[in-house]
């Protein structure tokens, strides 16, 4: 027997209710994806003054934590995406084989610190979609089949997005450090 959707909060009560349950798992989404705890901040914010904001006859959603945690993950690459360059993060906390110890030696401190840089960038000029899936399961962990059940896709059509997206970002990564396909 599945449950009722959840109300859309069109009352502050409501929306306090629902902040009050998901807002720690919103933010970690966006943590995870923009690397900075301010932008997390503006995206957990970002996520419910869009709720506050919708109309009185939307529909109820399904599974309130998948659709905050999917608009989280949206909003953070929207945000990832709309960033400057020179603003950018560092991915340390995301991208461990990436980080370089403060023990390293300069010079492979600024190589990781480049090939960050190098690959926010990259993940950037995805299409949505990609982007969106890659995020999920790289940055959240999330299985392919939980990743199906939460985007309306086919596990085997994640699973060929996340080929596709990888084998892309592997050949940018070869071209950025110059090496021949």
């Amino acid at each position: 027997m599945s449950q009722p959707p959840a109300p859309i909060p069109g009352q502050p009560a409501e929306l306090e209710e629902l902040f009050e349950e998901h807002h720690a798992s919103v933010l970690r989404a966006a943590y995870r994806i923009t690397g900075n705890a301010t932008d997390a901040e503006d995206v957990l914010q970002t996520v419910f003054m869009r709720l506050l904001r919708r109309p009185a006859d939307a529909p109820g959603m399904e599974n309130a934590a998948a659709y905050l945690h999917r608009a989280a993950v949206n909003a953070a690459l929207d945000l990832v995406r709309d960033r400057q360059p020179a603003k950018n993060q560092p991915l340390e906390a995301h991208m461990s084989h990436l980080v370089e110890g403060a023990a390293a030696a300069p010079d492979r401190q600024q190589e990781a610190s480049e090939m960050r840089a190098f690959v926010r960038r990259a993940i950037r000029r995805l299409p949505p979609r990609a982007a969106e899936i890659f995020a999920l399961h790289y940055f959240e962990n999330y299985s392919n089949q939980q990743i199906a059940s939460m985007l309306d896709l086919s596990p085997s059509g994640v699973a060929v997005t996340l080929h596709r997206t990888r084998a892309r970002l592997q050949e940018e990564v070869r071209n950025f450090m110059g090496e021949v396909s």
